[in-house]
């Protein structure tokens, strides 16, 4: 098993708290992947601001896509893989912010992902959510 999808599995049940970034304490969906990197390089690429729930939005900025860009490999134009971070636009015209981690390819795939009222949970990657995906990145080896 991928040691990525291995450790994301690890956070499944950690509660959804809003900047929150702490494996079965709490947890949003950019903390999850906050801890992955920890877990492989030892501390945060950069410091986090606070950022609201709208962040981003009423600017068009897309914030985490650009961070994502300066910290993983962009493999939007590869096959999808077990352990690539996937970054979602929640609905056409927004600001892409949700992220979750592929888990499993093939005829069922799945992701880890964690969203409010539910935590950190496996789900289907149905076709409504791969229809979301923006882009997709893996982590920088070393």
């Amino acid at each position: 098993m991928n040691d990525i999808v291995a450790e994301a599995r690890s956070w499944i049940g950690t509660p959804y708290v809003h900047q929150a970034a702490v494996k079965g304490v709490a947890t949003d969906c950019l903390g999850m992947i906050r801890g992955l990197w920890r877990s492989r390089y030892g501390e945060d690429p950069q410091d986090v601001p606070a950022y609201s729930a709208d962040w981003g939005e009423p600017q068009r900025d897309e914030r985490l896509w650009q961070s994502a860009r300066d910290h993983f490999d962009d493999v939007s134009d590869q096959p999808m893989r077990a352990g690539q971070v996937i970054l979602f636009r929640m609905r056409d015209g927004w600001v892409a912010k949700h992220l979750g981690v592929l888990a499993e390819v093939g005829d069922a795939p799945t992701f880890i992902h964690a969203y409010a009222g539910h935590g950190v949970t496996e789900s289907p990657l149905s076709a409504p959510w791969q229809r979301r995906i923006v882009a997709r990145f893996e982590f920088l080896e070393g």
